[in-house]
């Protein structure tokens, strides 16, 4: 009896394990499709049943922290009412489907353009794929760990978070 339950709490725990991996949420780096370099760290949060990203800090072209949601400094220019670039929701309405978190919009905050947009797991790094019509691009975002961060900076709590949909100009 007690092998059984043994064998049943780990078939449990793998399958948890298994399904854990699909997770999105946390905080990714996005990275410059030129340079190489990060771009951002965005906050990827579950609200009511869908997924949201947020822009929580950005980057210089040399890959030093420019702005964070506590010292914000440059705006959205594509973007009603011009809000600062970090803070704002760029990426919403994701509803996950098996693997891949689907239906969803993201935007081009610099020229206030929104595309279709999905996402998906591929081992540690995240997906993240804007489409219009059949035609897009997907870009790989690795996890965002405690080195990119600035000392002392704060993570927002993803459970807290509340979207706030953002509307182009």
């Amino acid at each position: 009896m007690k092998k059984c339950l043994l064998l049943a709490y780990f078939c449990l725990m793998l399958c948890n394990s298994l399904m854990a991996g699909d997770e999105i949420t946390g905080f990714w780096k996005s990275i410059d499709d030129d340079t190489k370099k990060p771009q951002s760290v965005v906050a990827i949060y579950q609200y009511n049943g869908k997924y949201y990203g947020r822009l929580i800090l950005t980057y210089d072209k040399n890959g030093h922290i420019k702005d964070t949601i506590y010292q914000p400094s440059e705006r959205a220019p594509g973007v009603s009412g011009d809000p600062y670039y970090v803070g704002l929701d760029f990426l919403w309405d994701l509803t996950k489907d098996g693997h891949k978190y689907t239906d969803g919009q993201i935007m081009d905050p610099e020229k206030g353009r929104i595309y279709g947009a999905e996402a998906w797991r591929d081992g540690n790094n995240l997906i993240v794929r804007g489409e219009f019509l059949f035609i897009g691009r997907n870009q790989k975002w690795p996890p965002a760990g405690d080195g990119d961060f600035p000392p002392n900076f704060q993570k927002p709590d993803l459970a807290t978070l509340i979207p706030k949909i953002p509307q182009v100009k």
